[in-house]
């Protein structure tokens, strides 16, 4: 189950990302998405749960929590939409 998590610290990092679901369950993966060119985080990221009752719960009792002084948005991903690619 692929997991959409908004309004993270920008401090986070994959590794912390990760320990914040795996009480709940195994990580496949956890990634904070950067910035190309800055390397800064853009303040959301995705989690994959190995089980999708595992990433329920853990989308149930996230959502809306507190994590580094800010309230998580947490909820099921959708799958990501083409787009046309960016002509220069």
């Amino acid at each position: 189950m692929n997991i959409y998590v908004g309004n993270l610290s920008f401090r986070m990092n994959d590794s912390e990302l990760e320990k914040v679901f795996a009480e709940f369950g195994e990580v496949k993966s956890a990634k904070v998405i950067t910035d190309r060119e800055t390397g800064r985080s853009k303040g959301f990221g995705f989690v994959e749960m190995a089980d999708s009752s595992a990433g329920n719960e853990a989308i149930e009792k996230l959502n809306g929590n507190e994590v580094e002084g800010r309230t998580l948005r947490v909820n099921e991903a959708r799958p990501r939409e083409e787009r046309p690619r960016r002509q220069f």
